[in-house]
């Protein structure tokens, strides 16, 4: 087989390769533009967290992971929902579960204390992996919130 062909049977099998199997299953480098939107809130050492996921599309996305990052500790011995797990005292880490395109997920809503009582709390929110899929506009799916202690909305 002559180099050539050799080239040209190889692109054609990378644009056909597929991860997974089934109805789930799309092309290597599906493209998808996830975002994050929601509100913060602080107050007499509780921050409260709710968080909406959403995929705009063009392609499904079967599971993606948003981290949390605070600026300041969290109190120990705190659950946190089944899809969420402790990454350290100032972050967490949650799965958004099936983003279909064009989709949503239910709120996620997570009630924290932390370590002391913060007069501000910057929080990092942003997609930590999203399952092979290419996302073209991560602008959407990265924040950064100050959110200070008296009890408002911080709406991103």
């Amino acid at each position: 087989m002559s180099a050539m062909r050799k080239a040209v049977l190889g692109a054609v099998l990378a644009a056909v390769v597929v991860v997974g199997t089934g109805a789930g299953a799309r092309a290597v480098g599906a493209e998808a533009d996830l975002a994050h939107h929601g509100r913060l809130s602080l107050w007499e050492g509780r921050i409260g967290v709710w968080l909406v996921s959403e995929n705009h599309g063009p392609s499904d996305v079967s599971q993606a992971t948003v981290r949390l990052a605070f600026s300041e500790p969290m109190a120990g011995g705190q659950e946190l929902p089944p899809s969420c797990l402790w990454g350290s005292d100032r972050m967490v880490v949650c799965r958004t579960g099936e983003l279909r395109a064009a989709g949503a997920v239910e709120e996620l809503a997570l009630d924290l204390r932390t370590a002391g009582s913060p007069d501000e709390v910057v929080v990092d929110i942003s997609t930590v992996w999203t399952d092979g899929t290419v996302d073209g506009n991560p602008r959407n799916d990265r924040h950064r919130v100050l959110v200070l202690a008296t009890g408002d909305p911080y709406v991103f």
